[in-house]
């Protein structure tokens, strides 16, 4: 178990944590303002796709990032309109995001591509640049937690959005516009997880296959509640789950008593078993906002 002692492990970790970090971040600005945010799977594959396709097509990985950007915010847009104008069940619009785009990338990589499973391969020179063996988009993602950290406690943006996920009627009073907030809120969260779903497609990977977030938006869901819906201990957390991913790739080589290898099947689940442990272990102990998932009503 050398390997996980070494910078190229470390690298390893940070890589794994990167869209981890940016759904995260993008999950809290939405629960923070109280609207549930279960399309974060869904948002991260608008974005990935996106970002493949535009990269590919234009050359310019940073362009195709900007766009992903772009798609989400569109995405999220709807889910927002959904939940907050027409008050829809969050959980099941959500799913429902999710479900749209794990069929809907494949429709139009069919149209554009004549391939529904993956968009064509980008070329290495069109992809997000490393620097000292790092991502760029790694060292924004890192860079966004204290901003987002100052801009939650330290602006008045920041104290209005919280205060529309703990009490919105309270600040509704105050005349802080709730409405307005959520709306901000989730379309913010659709920015930060397409953009972790444009660093997949264009600066870990090169090219986008369909369901290739496997299950990261809810492993940032899960990462998010136990870091309590604060920026810092959502770092700490992403990493602590991107470690464990980072982990799978040492233990494929672990042999057992027969001298072969634990199945590759068993390695993979650890990080999904470890969401569901989660989970299943802090939901409880984690304070949400209190008005998170409640559909507001102005009174007339």
């Amino acid at each position: 178990m050398s390997e996980i002692l070494t910078i190229a492990f470390l690298f390893s970790t940070i890589r794994f944590a990167t869209p981890l970090v940016f759904a995260a971040l993008g999950g809290m600005f939405s629960e923070r303002s109280g609207v549930i945010n279960i399309a974060l799977e869904g948002l991260m594959l608008a974005g990935a796709f996106t970002a493949a396709v535009i990269t590919f097509e234009s050359g310019n990985p940073f362009l195709g990032f900007l766009c992903a950007m772009a798609a989400g915010a569109f995405l999220a847009l709807v889910y927002a309109i959904a939940c907050i104008k027409f008050e829809a069940d969050q959980v099941v619009a959500g799913f429902g995001i999710n479900i749209l785009m794990l069929g809907l990338p494949a429709l139009l990589s069919s149209r554009i591509y004549d391939a529904s499973g993956s968009t064509e391969q980008i070329a290495k020179e069109n992809l997000l640049p490393d620097f000292l063996g790092v991502n760029v988009a790694s060292f924004l993602a890192f860079l966004l937690v204290p901003i987002c950290w100052y801009v939650l406690y330290k602006t008045p943006f920041g104290l209005r959005l919280r205060a529309v996920g703990e009490n919105p009627a309270a600040a509704d009073a105050a005349g802080v516009n709730v409405i307005r907030l959520r709306y901000t809120g989730v379309i913010l969260s659709g920015i930060l997880a397409a953009a972790g779903g444009a660093y997949l497609s264009t600066g870990q990977s090169s090219f986008f296959t369909r369901g290739m977030t496997a299950g990261r938006g809810f492993i940032a869901l899960a990462a998010l509640i136990l870091a309590k819906w604060k920026p810092v201990p959502v770092l700490f957390a992403c990493l602590f789950f991107g470690f464990m991913e980072a982990l799978t790739i040492p233990l494929a080589n672990i042999k057992m008593a027969s001298g072969e290898n634990v199945p590759v099947q068993f390695i993979q689940i650890i990080p999904y078993v470890l969401t569901i442990i989660v989970l299943a272990g802090f939901i409880g102990l984690s304070r949400a906002p209190k008005a998170l998932g409640v559909p507001y009503r102005k009174e007339k």
